[in-house]
């Protein structure tokens, strides 16, 4: 009965712990200027493969917009892709400049509300 008591009293204890630890805020997407985010877009050169509208292309890189990867994904990937696409470190793209990008490839309109005969 003892054990008992003891073995709920710290279970208790550690859970109460843990209710009352701060918890870490998911990663929040920065503000960011959309049409700043447009000119690095192209001058670092990201639409040589995704294309100006971040449309993306099966032969060069694929489409990013209008709805990308949560912002921390997209920063980890940029600043360290695992495929083909080269590295962006903080010296070329820097954090501020990331934001601008992720905020010019989440302002993409959908596609199909763009083209008329796709619409439904």
């Amino acid at each position: 009965m003892t054990r008992l008591l003891l073995v709920a009293f710290v279970l208790a204890a550690a859970l109460g712990s843990q209710a009352q630890a701060p918890q870490r805020p998911a990663t929040a997407t920065p503000a960011g200027n959309a049409d700043a985010g447009r000119k690095l877009f192209v001058s670092v050169g990201c639409y040589q493969c995704h294309g100006y509208e971040a449309q993306g292309s099966s032969a060069t890189g694929p489409r990013l917009g209008p709805r990308p990867m949560a912002f921390g994904a997209f920063s980890r990937y940029v600043r360290q892709p695992p495929g083909q696409m080269p590295p962006y470190t903080a010296k070329v793209v820097s954090d501020t400049d990331m934001a601008n990008i992720y905020a010019f490839v989440q302002s993409r309109p959908e596609p199909a509300k763009e083209i008329p005969l796709l619409r439904p």
